[in-house]
């Protein structure tokens, strides 16, 4: 017998916006943990983050900032106009990002090629604002917490793990949007043909 060809498609994977959705993800878990931690800034017996202050058992006095408080445990956060206006970008970084990795995930589910650029184009926007958003936060805090190191009251002061998260939030931020912005027009998912040639071999009884 003579030799048969056959045609197999084989379809390829581009991981691109797919791991730009990953970031996406990832950034809103970051900032809900950035949120959610007192551990922006350290000393002895002092924990401070964007909602609350936490003072630990048997903390030296005075108190940083002047603070008169009682006892020990975590109390809201000082008025100061720095903390607000940090605490607000963050949130605003939070809500942000979560946009952006929805639109993606619309990007990537929609099978119109426009549709899918606009998504795209519409998540690198929204990503591009959640990275201003916390870039200014992580900057805007530490400037003007210099202004406040006379009433510190405290010889070391160490920027904690909260911080250095939301560090690694604009990381992943920038990481989406270089991804986002690499072959819009490109699909996810492409497919190719390949000929496949069988050799038969005659059988005899």
């Amino acid at each position: 017998m003579s030799p048969t060809a056959t045609i197999e498609t084989i379809s390829i994977v581009r991981p691109l916006k797919v791991i730009a959705l990953l970031c996406g993800a990832i950034t809103t878990f970051l900032m809900l943990l950035a949120l959610w931690s007192s551990d922006w800034l350290l000393a002895v017996g002092w924990r401070q983050g964007l909602f609350q202050h936490c003072i630990e058992k048997g903390a030296p006095t005075p108190l940083p900032f002047k603070i008169q408080q009682e006892g020990h445990g975590c109390f809201p956060a000082r008025n100061q106009l720095y903390i607000m206006v940090s605490a607000a970008l963050c949130i605003i970084c939070l809500v942000l990002s979560f946009l952006a990795t929805v639109l993606t995930g619309f990007g990537l589910n929609s099978k119109d090629t426009n549709t899918k650029a606009r998504y795209y184009k519409a998540a690198v926007c929204v990503m591009t604002l959640a990275l201003i958003s916390v870039l200014v936060a992580l900057i805007l805090y530490p400037v003007f917490f210099s202004h406040e190191l006379e009433l510190g009251n405290r010889e070391l002061w160490e920027f904690g793990w909260a911080y250095g998260v939301g560090w690694g939030a604009a990381i992943f931020l920038f990481g989406g949007v270089v991804l986002l912005l690499c072959d819009q027009e490109e699909e996810e998912i492409y497919y190719k043909e390949r000929t496949i040639i069988h050799a038969e071999n005659d059988s005899r009884a």
